[in-house]
């Protein structure tokens, strides 16, 4: 769900078109040192491009932000299906399950030299880009350790402690957060605590889970049956009645405007949520902090780079690849960008560790992220993934909004998602 919106056909038949007019996959063009990089909004891959050219100025790299995670992905399937395809393109966790249902429409990494840097990356996060007979489709970016970002001022104000580890303890599990939520609306006069409550309470609990909507052991849908999720659903129902949300969804300009006025003071907040913190209120750097969150430990996020099959220069994108994502390189994004690496070797490097960020009350972030990611159990994501979260976040939205009652809400969900699945 890492910063999804609802796709549109335009961009890809935009995309299409061009392929079209372009002659398609094959042909001459733009030389050994130049490619074409397909990436989604909202991640500054621009800035990595401008770092790699700049060390290697004989590079030409074509950067396309498609859209969003979910109209990038559908791009690429349209391309993948006869268009041009990109050298290089980033995909979203969790749209990487469809693409490894056909493997062989990328270039198996391991043929340019990934079966020497496979034991780099976590190797959860690794084997989701692995084939059954052991293609490596794709190179991890980041991952997406989960915390909770809070506004000390407002807690101040509201009689609450402010010192991270004293925050921390407020909320040992998503119930007693839940609680911690009622006394800020009750101590500061009615103004609300959380951004939402199907993000940053039900998508963060089910990834905290030892399995998610498929089973670990058999790989088939469980959703229906895990009681993991039934029990995330309703942490999510109790935080909406305990009315201690904005009511403001992710990544809405509602949420964007409603965070700089600080009409919530609280939002979970995964390692690259920071970027989107300081893009959409940079008015209030400095009266955040970075608490633990609820349980510990958790996942939200995280990307891949791949060579499309038909690439004219896999070759310039390899290089990029292994540049940027070395332990190295992914430590060096970290301190620039606070995504954090996938490569566990750098996980105690001082310059992780020892970092923080200023704009969140100098937060030890390096500390904070990689605690919550080491201490993860990881679990399967299948091809229906992201559909099955979409319907349940849906159901839960329309809770909130009140077009829904609690009541229906879980069997509306399970309706929902069994046509979203069979659709």
């Amino acid at each position: 769900m890492h910063r999804r919106i609802i796709a549109t056909i335009a961009t890809a038949a935009a995309l299409l078109l061009s392929s079209a007019c372009s002659g398609g996959g094959s042909g001459s063009g733009s030389g050994s040192n130049t490619f074409e990089f397909w990436s989604f909004t909202g991640i500054n891959q621009k800035a990595d491009v401008e770092r790699y050219t700049k060390a290697h100025p004989e590079t030409n790299i074509k950067l396309t932000e498609v859209g969003s995670t979910s109209e990038t992905a559908q791009a690429l399937t349209a391309a993948l299906a006869g268009g041009k395809v990109p050298d290089l393109v980033l995909i979203q966790g969790d749209d990487l399950p469809k693409f490894m249902q056909s493997p062989d429409n990328f270039v198996d990494l391991k043929t340019l030299g990934a079966d020497k840097m496979q034991g780099d990356y976590l190797p959860w996060v690794m084997s989701q880009s692995t084939s059954k007979d052991g293609k490596v489709v794709g190179i991890p970016t980041d991952v997406g350790g989960l915390a909770i970002a809070y506004r000390t001022d407002l807690f101040k104000a509201a009689g609450l402690p402010t010192a991270r580890d004293e925050v921390s303890k407020l909320w040992p599990d998503w119930d007693a957060f839940i609680e911690t939520g009622k006394k800020y609306v009750q101590a500061s006069g009615g103004k609300q605590f959380l951004d939402n409550a199907p993000t940053s309470v039900y998508f963060q609990a089910i990834n905290q889970g030892t399995e998610r909507y498929y089973s670990n052991t058999d790989r088939k849908l469980s959703y229906d049956k895990n009681p993991q999720v039934k029990a995330a659903f309703d942490l999510a129902l109790k935080a909406i009645d305990a009315n201690i949300t904005a009511k403001q969804g992710s990544f809405s300009s509602g949420w964007t405007a409603a965070m700089g006025k600080g009409d919530f003071a609280v939002v979970a907040a995964p390692s690259w949520m920071l970027g989107s913190i300081r893009t959409n209120a940079p008015a209030t750097a400095g009266k955040w902090d970075v608490a633990a969150i609820p349980g510990g430990a958790g996942n939200w996020g995280g990307s891949y780079l791949a060579i499309p099959k038909r690439a004219k220069n896999p070759q310039a994108a390899w290089k990029y690849i292994t540049a940027t994502q070395s332990p190295a390189g992914q430590l060096e994004h970290f301190l620039v960008t606070g995504a954090l690496p996938t490569t566990p070797s750098v996980y105690t490097d001082p310059q992780l560790v020892s970092r923080t960020d200023p704009f969140f009350s100098d937060a030890p972030i390096g500390k904070i992220y990689t605690e919550s990611v080491t201490k993860l159990k990881p679990f399967y994501i299948g091809l229906e993934d992201g559909p099955i979260g979409t319907e349940f976040l849906n159901v839960l939205t329309s809770v909130e909004q009140g077009k829904v009652t609690p009541g229906q809400a879980w069997s509306t969900a399970m309706t929902n998602v069994k046509n979203a699945v069979k659709g």
